[in-house]
């Protein structure tokens, strides 16, 4: 119990410190890992511009792949979704979700992809990416204006 109090209390610190910042422009506290929060989502599949591979040159899985904007739910990002008990990580990104809070479910067939469709779930965040990181990969691919977006708001979460 103290040691999750403990974690608790240094993550808000941390980013309290670091704040956050939506692609958008408006800044706002993440919420601590273990925190619930509502969220649109929507499902791609690999047939789609992109294809297989992730935004860090992996492979897409079905198991855990789930894309976002960066600047708001960076890389590394683990959550789990209250309703089906399924986790997954933020290792992609797309054009279509910059500015918007929104995340994009791997799924490995177009008629699991169909069947998702638009869905509003509670999630759980286990763990927080890394802007840092997220700003690593991003800033040699900045040639591409939603990309421009999310590195901007990762440095202005960053102080940079």
């Amino acid at each position: 119990m103290l040691l999750e109090l403990m974690r608790t209390t240094s993550a808000l610190l941390i980013l309290s410190l670091l704040g956050a910042c939506s692609s958008t422009g408006g800044n706002a506290v993440k919420p601590s890992s273990g925190a619930r929060m509502k969220v649109r989502t929507t499902a791609y599949h690999h047939s789609e511009p992109g294809g297989r591979a992730n935004g860090i040159g992996g492979r897409l899985s079905a198991a855990h792949s789930a894309a976002s904007d960066w600047s708001w739910m960076p890389l590394g990002t683990r959550f789990r979704i209250v309703e089906t008990g399924e986790d997954f990580v933020i290792e992609d990104y797309g054009s279509a979700l910059v500015g918007k809070k929104t995340i994009d479910i791997y799924k490995s067939t177009r008629r699991e992809m169909n069947a998702w469709g638009v869905r509003f779930v509670d999630i759980e965040i286990i763990e927080w990416g890394s802007a840092a990181v997220s700003l690593r990969v991003l800033q040699p691919r900045s040639k591409y204006g939603y990309i421009q977006r999310m590195v901007t708001g990762l440095r202005k979460q960053l102080g940079q």
